[in-house]
């Protein structure tokens, strides 16, 4: 036990290391990423807006999960960021307080590149990020998620919606802090008259850098955002990618790599992370789903004992776990 918590502590310096990043220069415009307008659908009204600083650069820009054959015949997995994509799953559960609904929204990137200075311990291809949204019963936000498709750098934030005695015993009213990243710790709705929810990404490593919502309209304002529409997508249809006359799984079917994004292993995380989290492909992103058919929980603490616990498909479970009391 020893041994393990100073393997931990070493390892968690290496990520505070690691989100030692540049500073992030204003935009007199803004790129960030949309769905179309469909009020009738709470899908769509309360997808989040991204905003991709230094969109400049095609490794940050959000795009759409596709397959084609290499020059050797095989199947190749990539992101197109010319065809930006959010793809959408929406998910019941309950707990002793009530009945909720999240809406979980996955994105991904054509990559992180390879960096020393900042040093990108993330390095690799075919990253994603995921938001959720839970609606209470009365469909009000009370909680939003982030966190990488890998399972790492967690963040759950309350809203102006959520009852006081819901948060977690030990909760301050500071700003939470993700690895190197310093997030609001409230939400406040109730502001707005129409609300949006905008994600700041940090360029390169397309951390979550900042959450704040803003009124729809001042999307609307062109000296400040260059609004790209992005198609809003069923999540099953990552399993079934266009390839040739046929279709493929964004993910490993079979295999050691079972329910995990093809193309997406981190070398360097594997490297330096998967001795004191005992799994070879910590940090490769992964399917969304019931490890009992994909063999792959999608687990967001490191301590192997809690692999099964911190898993964030069973929500109930994995809030309990986390210490909020919905």
């Amino acid at each position: 036990m020893k041994s393990f918590r100073i393997l931990m502590s070493a390892a968690l310096l290496m990520l505070s290391a690691c989100a030692h990043h540049q500073r992030v220069l204003p935009e007199i415009v803004s790129t960030v990423y949309s769905t179309y307008a469909n009020p009738d659908a709470p899908v769509y009204h309360y997808a989040p807006v991204f905003l991709a600083h230094n969109h400049q650069a095609s490794y940050n820009r959000i795009g759409q999960p596709s397959a084609r054959y290499d020059d050797r015949g095989n199947e190749q997995i990539y992101i197109d960021s010319q065809n930006p994509t959010i793809f959408f799953l929406k998910k019941n559960f309950t707990t002793p307080k009530g009945r909720y609904t999240n809406l979980i929204y996955r994105v991904h990137f054509p990559k992180v590149p390879f960096s020393l200075i900042p040093f990108y311990l993330t390095a690799g291809k075919n990253v994603g990020l995921m938001v959720v949204i839970t609606l209470d019963s009365q469909q009000r936000p009370v909680l939003v998620t982030t966190v990488h498709t890998c399972g790492c750098y967690l963040a759950i934030v309350p809203t102006s919606f959520l009852p006081r005695d819901a948060v977690p015993v030990k909760w301050r009213e500071k700003p939470i802090r993700v690895y190197g990243e310093k997030l609001p710790w409230l939400l406040d709705y109730s502001k707005f008259q129409d609300p949006k929810l905008l994600i700041h990404l940090r360029p390169g490593v397309h951390r979550v850098m900042d959450i704040e919502i803003i009124g729809k309209k001042e999307l609307q304002d062109f000296r400040r955002f260059k609004v790209i529409y992005a198609d809003l997508k069923p999540a099953r249809e990552l399993e079934k990618i266009p390839l040739d006359s046929g279709y493929t799984s964004f993910y490993h079917r079979k295999g050691l790599l079972k329910g995990h994004v093809k193309g997406s292993v981190k070398p360097l995380e594997s490297i330096f992370m998967s001795l004191i989290s005992l799994d070879l492909f910590v940090g490769t992103d992964k399917v969304y789903g019931d490890h009992r058919e994909f063999g792959n929980p999608f687990y967001t603490s490191l301590k192997p004992w809690n692999r099964n616990a911190s898993d964030m498909w069973n929500f109930a479970a994995f809030l309990e776990f986390w210490g909020w009391q919905l």
